[in-house]
């Protein structure tokens, strides 16, 4: 009984990590930059189609995962020079019709290059075959997303919380013309910013490509999913997302083993009863207590 209970707090745990991934950008560049970026799971596509891409042909696993990462990343940039940065200003209502444009621009592509089927990431066999973790044997690939994720998570925390680099985004996040006046270049701190959580959503996708497979319909799929890690979480806050990204993952994995056929409704109602207890999400960025 441990050992089942156990194998579904892992199961949940891991997809958990494939959601924080994934969600972390977008808690970046909507909670803390305040763009409603709804594209963003566009750039985790990618990043998935192009691990599949490279790994199908031979390439070396993790190099595949790097391209998978920086060319979202660079994509993201392009996009936040040239159509973001323009809607900073026009409110939320033009935000969400530009990215919501994007996504259709994305499915399109997509759909022209690898065509309308999934389109699988082929993973080491290593990661394909169980491994002993002690009380049980368990997928190898589980285990790699939850060692993964934790380690990103780690390195993301001390960057956000404890670097001059986060003090410095939230600075200007918070007043722009301030930053600048003390010599800040605000544009550039955004850009990168913005390239960072296309690169991690890119990533994300890649790596999570074995329980979220990349398809054309895998941004408007899965977009709410994602604002719901980000909302659950408390806008802005990274410690909330990662928070609400293993909850919700426990949560659809317990409805998916004991009520599979109410899983689906089971993660909505969770997030409809935590939202009605926390309305400012799990853990609010300080601001917004």
């Amino acid at each position: 009984m441990l050992s089942f209970a156990a194998t579904v707090l892992l199961d949940g745990v891991s997809y958990g990590m494939v959601l924080f991934l994934i969600s972390v950008g977008l808690t970046i560049t909507m909670g803390l930059m305040r763009v409603v970026n709804l594209a963003h799971g566009s750039f985790a596509m990618i990043g998935g189609y192009i691990a599949g891409y490279f790994t199908q042909r031979g390439y070396n696993f993790y190099v595949a995962l790097a391209v998978a990462a920086i060319i979202p990343g660079i994509l993201g940039g392009l996009c936040e020079v040239t159509v973001y940065r323009p809607l900073y200003r026009k409110g939320e209502l033009s935000q969400v019709l530009l990215t919501i444009g994007l996504v259709f621009v994305a499915t399109a592509a997509v759909t022209e290059i690898f065509g309308a089927f999934p389109y699988p990431v082929k993973f080491p066999e290593y990661l394909t075959r169980p491994i002993d973790i002690g009380f049980r044997t368990y997928p190898g690939y589980r285990v790699f997303l939850i060692v993964v994720g934790a380690i990103i998570a780690a390195i993301l925390w001390w960057v956000i919380d404890n670097s001059i680099y986060g003090a410095r985004l939230r600075a200007a996040v918070d007043n722009a013309r301030m930053a600048r006046a003390v010599g800040m270049n605000v544009n550039l701190l955004f850009t990168g910013t913005f390239v960072v959580g296309c690169a991690l959503a890119g990533l994300g996708g890649a790596i999570g490509a074995g329980i979220l497979t990349p398809e054309p319909s895998y941004s408007l799929k899965y977009v709410v999913l994602f604002l719901i890690v980000v909302i659950v979480g408390g806008e802005g806050s990274f410690k909330g997302s990662f928070v609400a990204a293993m909850a919700l993952g426990i949560i659809d994995t317990m409805g998916k083993y004991f009520i599979a056929p109410a899983a689906p409704y089971l993660l909505y109602v969770a997030v409809f009863l935590l939202l009605l207890w926390r309305p400012q999400g799990l853990l609010p960025p300080k601001s917004a207590t």
